[in-house]
């Protein structure tokens, strides 16, 4: 039966596509079946609802169609693409190794070969000087599968034993493997759709978390290797909630959480006594995040009770209620604390101002407190792996737009840096050849929008430069400044890069994320128009040079803005856009959608209802012209479903009133939310997009 339907796909994509034969390719033309659907008073009619049926030949056609038509239509960039695939690998250092850090007895690090795609987990016991152990070859777990992820990598506290889980799919269904380091072979124990874990002490005892059909981490299991019982320990029944596991870092507690957007709520038990009952920390109470760590006999939690940028308290084990709470770090509407990390002499925090992320030393001796310096204006920090307690030494990572990631050791009684390492960055790469500035755009409300940007020095700003402008905005996750050789392609060739740091993220804190979720959600789209124009009357660039880009939630970004202002783009590069917003949200059994009502709000609701639907991209497709559009999105893709986009390109194409193009590529056999797994692969769907952001601002070599 199957191959019947395989024959049947290839027959219906072979007639999708015939009329690219007869002249210049075609595109696809979908077939449209009307569903009129009814809520709130209100009639909305769907003519590509059926392209949901996954498996349903007719929808697998269309898709190889609309990949026949994208490569038919960018066969003349072949060249151009292996052009630039050579040129982003020649800035790869293509066999390196990451720092070694310490957990144990060992030192973990992984290292990439030249031509493999994936990377090798290794250790040293004792010192760095000792024999190389592989504890994990991803290349030889991916031989003969189209795709690898490696989710939990999780070794337990003696080092014998190693839990880790992989998705071969992209559809983000984890198996957890337990391997005996020692000999080799795996434990016959196999669990499925797992999505965190902890060691208990014994090195024998673990828990996990599965997720439910759609993807909601909901049940929290204990296991003893060996034993055929599996104990459900908790059971999520509210579907706004996900529940998560982890051990500590000084490995002596596991904890246990139930998260929604805006509340949270703990329980724990000590890793040495693993077959106890799980003890309350503060039970849930709505609005209420927190985030609790055990340090010296106390309770230090990050709270955002009476304090929206998060304070830092103090509080009896026995009795962690806020009516015993003391002030640690006391709420600052301009600071907002994001993570604790405790060492024997020292806690480091990590904080966020104007945009920029900090680290601060706190010395527990003598309480004084420090930010260390960082050498440039626009950068982002960020504390590395620290598994050592009693120590004096800080692993922190930094990376700015012309500095290539660099890992520092730090101690944190002198004050003095030692850089470990600075990833090498091949091709003649010199940082004096780039400039990075963050600028401010004026929203429609008079608010300030940060702006990072970056490009090859002597820029002239008379509006000829291309620019490619990024965005994201949503869940308060910070769209923090990167470097990233495979750039230079576009640096090199003139092109301005800029990040949009738009309402709806978390760069300025919390009330920017709330200023751009829910009945805000507007905020996003205008924030990044107000951007787009505010780089073209600087002479950053022109309308005819601007070229947008976005991916998920930004790709809902991307769809809004270009229904809203379609004259404002040359092109817009859309991956796994989130663009169906209501028929998603109307759907609850879709992965996402419960626990994100109070990211986008609930279509059940009324109010909630217009207001997505005067913005949601799929429902304001309008006959007007539209910019040039290149789609990407994967078939197993369980973020973004792939029927969104697809629905989303099909009724472009039925509306759209100009002549420019509009690609669509879907990865068919693997590849998810992230796109395809191994680097190389990566690559070359880099160079592909690049070659089409390239073409349309006139750059063909």
């Amino acid at each position: 039966m199957r191959k019947i339907l395989a024959i049947f796909a290839l027959a219906l994509a072979f007639l999708y596509s015939a009329a690219a034969k007869e002249t210049a390719p075609q595109p696809p033309v979908a077939k449209k079946i009307p569903k009129t659907m009814s809520i709130h008073g209100d009639t909305r009619v769907d003519d590509y609802y059926w392209m949901r049926e996954r498996e349903n030949p007719e929808v697998k056609a269309y898709l190889e169609a609309e990949n026949s038509y994208a490569d038919a239509m960018m066969k003349p960039t072949v060249p151009f693409q292996e052009k630039l695939y050579k040129e982003i690998l020649s800035h790869v250092k293509e066999t390196d190794m990451s720092v070694p850090y310490r957990e144990g007895d060992y030192f973990y690090y992984s290292r990439t070969e030249q031509g493999k795609q994936y990377y090798t987990m290794c250790r040293k016991k004792g010192n760095l000087d000792a024999p190389e152990e592989i504890v994990m070859d991803v290349n030889k777990l991916a031989e003969g599968k189209p795709f690898m992820s490696v989710g939990i990598r999780d070794v337990s506290p003696d080092g014998n034993l190693m839990a880790y889980s992989t998705d071969t799919t992209g559809f983000r269904d984890y198996t957890l493997h337990i391997l005996d380091l020692q000999t080799g072979k795996e434990f016959p124990e196999k669990v499925e759709r797992v999505s965190s874990f902890a060691w208990a002490a014994d090195n024998r005892t673990f828990f996990y978390t599965t997720t439910d059909p759609a993807k909601r981490p909901f049940k929290i299991f204990r296991h003893v290797l060996g034993k055929d019982e599996h104990e459900l320990l908790f059971e999520e029944k509210d579907e706004m909630y996900r529940v998560f596991t982890y051990l500590t870092n000084d490995q002596r507690y596991v904890f246990f959480g139930s998260d929604s957007t805006d509340s949270t709520e703990y329980k724990y038990l000590h890793a040495e006594k693993p077959l106890e009952t799980p003890q309350m920390i503060l039970a849930r109470e709505d609005k209420h995040e927190y985030h609790p760590a055990i340090y010296k006999g106390s309770f230090y939690i990050l709270t955002n009770k009476d304090a929206k940028n998060f304070r830092i308290v103090t509080a009896p084990l026995d009795d962690p209620s806020p009516k015993n709470w003391k002030d640690f770090i006391p709420h600052n509407k301009a600071v907002y604390l994001e993570d604790m990390d405790f060492f024997m002499n020292h806690i480091v925090i990590s904080e966020r101002e104007n945009g920029l992320t900090w680290i601060r030393v706190i010395d527990n001796r003598n309480g004084n407190s420090y930010r260390i310096e960082m050498p440039e204006p626009v950068f982002t920090s960020y504390v590395g792996v620290n598994l050592v307690f009693n120590t004096n030494i800080l692993r922190f990572g930094y990376q700015s737009f012309v500095t290539p990631a660099s890992v520092y050791d730090y101690n944190m009684d002198t004050r003095q840096k030692t850089l470990l390492k600075r990833y090498e960055v091949p091709g003649g790469f010199d940082s004096a050849n780039y400039v990075s500035e963050r600028i401010y755009a004026i929203a429609k409300d008079g608010v300030k929008v940060p702006v990072s940007l970056v490009y090859r020095k002597g820029l002239k700003k008379d509006g000829t430069a291309p620019l490619l402008l990024d965005g994201y905005g949503a869940y308060g996750a910070s769209n923090d400044i990167y470097f990233d050789s495979e750039r230079l392609v576009l640096l090199d060739r003139g092109m301005i890069y800029a990040d949009a740091h738009i309402r709806g993220g978390g760069e300025m804190g919390k009330d920017w994320y709330e200023q751009g979720r829910l009945m805000n959600k507007k905020n996003t789209f205008t924030d990044y128009i107000a951007v787009a124009e505010h780089l073209i009357a600087e002479k950053y660039t022109s309308k005819d040079r601007l070229v947008a880009t976005g991916g998920s939630a930004g790709g809902l970004l991307m769809g809004a803005i270009t229904n809203m202002r379609p004259d404002l783009f040359k092109a817009v590069v859309n991956y796994v856009p989130y663009v169906d917003v209501i028929n998603t949200m109307l759907d609850p059994t879709l992965p996402l959608v419960v626990p994100e009502y109070p990211e986008w709000g609930n279509p059940n609701e009324k109010d909630a209802y217009f207001y997505m639907k005067s913005y949601s991209p799929y429902d304001n497709i309008s006959k007007q012209n539209y910019p040039a559009i290149l789609v990407r999105t994967s078939f197993y893709d369980s973020q973004v479903m792939y029927w969104e986009p697809a629905k989303y390109v099909a009724r472009l194409r039925a509306n759209k009133t100009d002549k420019n193009v509009l690609l669509f590529k879907v990865a068919l056999e693997a590849g998810g939310h992230g796109g395809q797994s191994g680097r190389y692969d990566n690559m070359r769907d880099d160079a592909f997009d690049y070659a089409f952001i390239l073409t349309q601002v006139g750059i063909s070599n």
